[in-house]
């Protein structure tokens, strides 16, 4: 068993702004904490100074990882992450910390047990939303409509970039996903529907941030096409190759 206890994997694209502000809270946090961490900051595909500034970051702190991925799209950054993080809890967080780090032990024992992979909800009973829109709060309940409907029922929050997995879990999970963009959360999910693996969602105090690189049409579009690339996966046994 790694003597790890938890992983916090950051999937960053050109967050050159966002990223040292991140990893200063995400340290901050992990200092008051007693068990063992590391951070992996996985970059991908940017054109600014993402890779530098973490790399910079990573020399005064022994437990952050920096990887660079060549391949652009968030799942290929997580995915890689992931599978190279060590810890007996991995968890995705994303650079913007709409979440605050301070929740991340909503995820984790002694707070939760009994799970595979808890995935945060904006929508659970005792979430909060904070200074968000109207326009982009029902963009948000209707591409989950779409996600419930054709391919996760019962999942009110898939999208929200906080996840957490057991290590096993998402060891199984992630060798198996094939999507390299944004809606690689919701194959991932669909892998543990499959596997019967137990997701639990987590009620999260959550704050807009009007620099989110979410485009509601567009990535609604994508992300109907990929659903139906799972579904077609899953017809053609592409999931069927691990228990």
């Amino acid at each position: 068993m790694s003597s790890l206890f938890l992983s916090i994997v950051i999937p960053a694209h050109n967050e050159e702004l966002r990223l040292p502000r991140a990893l200063r809270q995400v340290f901050s946090f992990l200092e008051k904490q007693t068990y063992s961490a590391e951070v992996i900051v996985a970059e991908n595909g940017s054109s600014d100074r993402t890779l530098e500034l973490a790399q910079k970051f990573a020399s005064r702190h022994s437990n952050l990882v920096v990887i660079h991925e060549e391949h652009a799209g968030k799942g290929n950054a997580v995915r890689r992450g992931v599978l190279e993080a060590r810890g007996e809890y991995r968890f995705i967080c994303d650079a913007d910390l709409s979440m605050p780090i301070t929740e991340l032990v909503k995820f984790l024992p002694p707070a939760l047990n009994d799970f595979d992979i808890a995935i945060a909800s904006r929508e659970a009973p005792g979430a909060v939303r904070y200074n968000e829109p109207p326009y982009r709060h029902w963009g948000g309940r209707a591409i989950n409509l779409v996600i419930r409907s054709l391919i996760l029922p019962g999942l009110n929050d898939t999208q929200c970039g906080f996840k957490c997995f057991r290590a096993d879990v998402a060891e199984k999970i992630f060798s198996q996903q094939t999507l390299g963009g944004w809606s690689f959360d919701i194959e991932v999910l669909y892998l543990a529907r499959k596997k019967r693996m137990v997701i639990k969602e987590v009620p999260v105090h959550w704050y807009f941030d009007a620099d989110s690189k979410v485009n509601a049409v567009r990535d609604a579009l994508r992300m109907i096409g990929d659903i139906f690339r799972i579904h077609i996966n899953a017809l053609r046994g592409r999931y069927d190759l691990k228990p």
